[in-house]
């Protein structure tokens, strides 16, 4: 069997294609004949794993968290009990993500940037911070930062490489049609997995106005738009607002539905 996993191993990396290692680097005397000693599990996006590390049930967590830090691009060590119980310490495994780190692109330079860039970087996420203003667009304002780029969003956009995908995610925050108009068509010309602006729900009746105007289309506005951005958990603060705005991210890139996320855009109250 481990012949077969390094060759899928080499197969997936030769393609460029997100693919994860487990490999048992732990075990103590209580997991008996079950789990041996660099017991390997190969995980990859949509597909089944591959290798045993020694138990259905063991395999079937170990599986489920080694693709989530896949998704994040993380590798690192794990614990469990012999069942794949979370705070088990009868064997550890090493989890090894061969795959790059998400991005989040912000367009905006504001307050609530700041306190995005921090969140997200808990998350994993490359976090980039683009602004035509230089007076605020810098490295000192947003030190947590990757990146901070000064131009226009729709000529970034048309930059970047490689190409964004369905882990990455773009967040407007300008509150200025000007700005976040040309950063949402740049956005839905991607394959990002996710696209949010901010602004009260007059704001975002302005824009959805002016983004028609331009040509974009209803339906595609209504399938990939999260706009108000967030999830209506109550945030009040910059800090909490980043925590709607991650947890929304999150949501929509696990497949959550909209009734089960709650997104702000769907109700009629106050943003907060």
């Amino acid at each position: 069997m481990s012949g077969e996993i390094y060759r899928e191993l080499r197969h997936s990396l030769l393609d460029g294609e997100p693919v994860g290692l487990v490999s048992v680097t732990r075990v103590s005397e209580e997991t008996g004949e079950a789990t041996k000693l660099a017991a390997k599990l190969l995980i990859r996006p949509d597909q089944a794993a591959l290798g045993t590390l020694g138990g259905a049930e063991l395999d079937r967590v170990v599986a489920r968290d080694a693709l989530a830090m896949l998704y994040r691009g993380v590798s690192g060590l794990r614990h469990y009990g012999t069942r794949g119980e979370a705070q088990g310490v009868a064997l550890e495994v090493f989890v090894e993500s061969f795959v790059s780190p998400p991005r989040l692109i912000i367009f905006g330079a504001v307050d609530f940037s700041r306190a995005l860039v921090d969140v997200a970087k808990v998350l994993g996420y490359v976090v980039t911070v683009c602004d035509a203003r230089p007076v605020f667009a810098t490295a000192k304002r947003f030190p947590g930062a990757d990146e901070v780029v000064v131009d226009w969003p729709d000529r970034y956009l048309e930059r970047v490489r490689p190409p964004f995908g369905p882990r990455d995610a773009v967040c407007v925050l300008t509150h200025d049609t000007k700005f976040d108009v040309p950063a949402i068509i740049g956005a839905l010309a991607t394959e990002v997995g996710y696209i949010g602006a901010m602004g009260s729900r007059r704001t975002h009746e302005r824009r959805w106005e002016r983004l028609l105007e331009a040509g974009v289309s209803e339906i595609e506005l209504r399938a990939r738009l999260m706009s108000p951005i967030g999830l209506d958990i109550g945030s009040r603060t910059p800090e909490e607002t980043a925590v709607s705005i991650c947890a929304e991210i999150i949501a929509v890139q696990s497949g959550r539905s909209r009734r089960a996320m709650t997104p702000l855009r769907d109700g009629t109250g106050p943003i907060h």
